[in-house]
């Protein structure tokens, strides 16, 4: 299965589509930080928020110059601990994405020889420039990981330390991802910086999980009640979908039940909410977010790039 997954025929619309991603993802990513996050000296960690830091302590190299040199030695060790396991996607996606950063920051960035003239004012509402930095670096992000893919830096130090801490790797991510946060409030000296950050940070990963698992509002029901035979009528019938039966028992009673499993819109919970509460008081009912669902009746099975 890992080897399917991996495998793209060459010039095929799916690989067409993946590289279209890689691009648009590294020119969001690159454009979040120029405009947004940089300028502000926000830092949310990975390699281009220490890049943010060395940047203000010399000026006259650019952040994406700080990300490009540490991510080709990473990508070098990596490659030889890894091997194989780092694809030629995060090897593109790492080096093109500082190249945009320095390619806008010459055309719209803070740089005072920009073609098209300086940061967008938002010095009065850093929190404003907090949240669109966010919004556009997740948006870039998660075009690029939806490609199996990653943006390298700090991500390569992560797997580099969970591989021999034995550390998962989210909890290596969240402590090389903080260390840089905590430099930048010794260099900046301010502790706002931090606070920022994390607002930035949380916006990204919120926005990284829409693009990855989509907007989908469905709601999954766990239905148990004596009176099953109604609900299958409000289901089928007035609802138009289907459900499946899973046999149950009770653990307290031992009385073997029906338990409904069902999907619906959300616009159709409350409906599902109020009649069961009026056939069965006494029904026990589990509402669930449901981000993808695919098969009859929903969405088809997407082909991922």
């Amino acid at each position: 299965m890992k080897n399917f997954l991996l495998r793209d025929r060459l010039f095929s619309l799916r690989w067409f589509r993946a590289w279209f991603y890689i691009v648009v993802g590294c020119f969001l990513l690159a454009g979040a930080f120029v405009l947004f996050i940089t300028p502000y000296k926000i830092v949310p960690g990975g390699v281009y928020g220490l890049g943010i830091v060395l940047h203000h302590l010399f000026p006259k190299v650019q952040v994406g110059t700080f990300g490009l040199m540490t991510d080709i030695p990473l990508l070098l060790i990596s490659l030889k601990i890894f091997g194989g396991k780092i694809g030629a996607r995060t090897i593109v996606a790492a080096v093109l994405t500082p190249l945009m950063m320095n390619g806008l920051t010459y055309l719209i960035g803070e740089n005072p020889a920009a073609m098209f003239g300086g940061k967008i004012n938002l010095t009065n509402d850093v929190l404003l420039s907090c949240i669109f930095g966010g919004v556009i670096m997740g948006a870039g992000l998660g075009l690029i990981l939806k490609t199996r893919a990653t943006s390298g830096g700090t991500d390569i130090i992560s797997m580099i330390v969970s591989k021999y801490t034995q550390m998962p790797m989210a909890r290596c991510m969240l402590i090389v991802d903080s260390s840089i946060v905590i430099v930048a409030l010794g260099v900046f000296g301010d502790w706002r910086i931090p606070l920022y950050s994390l607002v930035t940070i949380y916006v990204c990963t919120k926005v990284i999980d829409w693009v990855l698992e989509g907007g989908g509002s469905d709601k999954l029901l766990f239905i148990i009640s004596e009176r099953h035979a109604l609900v299958k009528k409000l289901i089928i019938e007035d609802l138009g979908r289907g459900g499946t039966y899973i046999k149950a028992s009770g653990m307290y009673t031992e009385h073997d039940k029906d338990m409904i499993f069902v999907v619906v819109a959300r616009t159709e919970l409350a409906a599902v909410q109020d009649y069961i509460h009026r056939i069965d008081p006494q029904a026990f009912m589990v509402v669930v977010n449901a981000h993808k669902i695919y098969g009859e009746g929903f969405r088809s099975f997407p082909e991922l790039p």
